[in-house]
């Protein structure tokens, strides 16, 4: 059997940091890229502009295997095409990511997604940034994180981000957003928002973003997946 690509998993809340950690890491290794939440979004996304109920688990299953979405990376930043229509901005707004927690808790929409995920693991390398990365997509993967974050102080980011979009957003709503999101994710029948059991969970509350990239690169030369810097 010929041996699989190295997989490094990282998974935690919305606004731990993961996909910005993700990208970075990549980058530096050279490794390719999974953003599982994407894919959700896209799906939720697609939804509404078809006009699909939310919890019409059949039909949004069957969009979710059919989505026709292209990843593009230009000038070291990530573009998403759905249908033809470039919609990186529009999968990142509230809407559609409150939209993406509900359809990600539903089983068959799950299902639907499982393959094309693991599809993405490819030599040299694969750092997949999701939810449930460790816990069901990958769950051999060599190494696993689960990055984290207070409630409050991924507010405070999402706050600041949306401000230099120049996004009107109360801190407070972002908060209750949050933290009902939270609730949901951890609570979901459905692969829910947990570390696996061999992760290793790292709070990024008072780190920065090189730190956070170096310890997990320090991690990963630990683990023997890359010569040691």
């Amino acid at each position: 059997m010929t041996e699989q690509a190295a997989v490094l998993t990282i998974d935690g809340p919305g606004g731990a940091g993961k996909g910005t950690i993700s990208r970075l890491v990549a980058e530096r290794l050279g490794w390719h890229l999974l953003d599982s939440g994407a894919l959700y979004r896209l799906t939720a996304l697609a939804a509404i502009r078809h006009g699909v109920a939310l919890d019409d688990e059949l039909t949004l299953a069957r969009l979710a295997a059919e989505l026709d979405v292209v990843f593009l990376a230009e000038d070291g930043e990530g573009r998403v095409v759905l249908e033809g229509q470039e919609v990186t901005g529009d999968i990142r707004t509230e809407d559609v990511g409150d939209a993406a927690s509900r359809v990600a808790s539903l089983p068959k929409v799950r299902t639907a997604l499982l393959q094309r995920q693991r599809d993405f693991r490819q030599a040299p390398g694969l750092v997949a940034d999701g939810r449930d990365m460790g816990t069901v997509v990958f769950q051999e993967a060599p190494l696993k994180i689960f990055l984290t974050a207070s409630a409050e102080e991924r507010a405070r980011r999402r706050h600041l981000q949306l401000r230099e979009a120049g996004v009107d957003a109360s801190l407070s709503s972002l908060l209750k957003e949050i933290q009902a999101r939270d609730a949901r994710d951890m609570q979901r029948s459905v692969a829910p928002l947990v570390p696996a059991d061999d992760a290793v969970t790292l709070d990024t509350t008072s780190l920065t973003i090189p730190e956070v990239v170096d310890r997990l690169t320090a991690l990963l030369a630990r683990e023997g997946l890359i010569p040691d810097a």
